[in-house]
């Protein structure tokens, strides 16, 4: 029995063009998050599709942001940041939140802690953090977060329980939902 490869063999000398890596990062999907915080009086977000978790001891997650971000320099100036897991209905929110800074946060539900940390209603889970370090990674910066507090959808009720929606998921370019 033979095998027929995927994926054609490596080509030495490639050319990695941004828009093939794009693609073939795109086929790995991600979890969205939202990131936000209240700074100067304003509600200051982003979505971002590159959250992991880090550590536990001590507490950690990362993000990813484009050093060309015009967002991250404002959000980077709170006391602390709130991080939102996305469930599968909030592809609408998500593009509003990458959309005009004016209207990201028009008509969306946000609880906003004393520290600042702005979280989404309706996450699958929420942490209040601050920045514990950035690590500038070619066109991008790698953001660690502290986390300080976290809620997150009742723990008792069942993977494909109707009450426990999936998380909202980046793949292709797209938003999906697992299945």
């Amino acid at each position: 029995m033979s095998l027929t490869p995927l994926l054609a063999p490596f080509a030495t000398n490639q050319d990695l063009d941004p828009a093939r890596l794009r693609q073939a990062f795109g086929v790995f999907p991600s979890g969205v998050v939202a990131v936000a915080a209240e700074v100067d009086g304003e509600l200051v977000g982003l979505a971002a599709s590159s959250f992991t978790s880090v550590s536990l001891d001590p507490p950690l997650v990362s993000f990813s942001i484009a050093n060309g971000s015009k967002t991250w320099p404002d959000l980077r100036r709170a006391r602390h940041l709130g991080v939102t897991i996305l469930a599968e209905h909030h592809g609408a929110v998500c593009r509003q939140l990458a959309g005009p800074v004016a209207s990201r946060f028009d008509g969306v539900d946000v609880t906003v802690t004393e520290a600042g940390a702005v979280t989404l209603a309706d996450g699958l889970a929420s942490f209040d953090c601050t920045i514990y370090n950035e690590v500038v990674a070619g066109d991008h910066t790698i953001v660690l977060l502290r986390l300080h507090a976290v809620e997150h959808v009742d723990p008792t009720l069942e993977p494909g329980d109707a009450a426990v929606p999936g998380p909202l998921v980046f793949h292709r370019s797209g938003f999906s939902a697992l299945v």
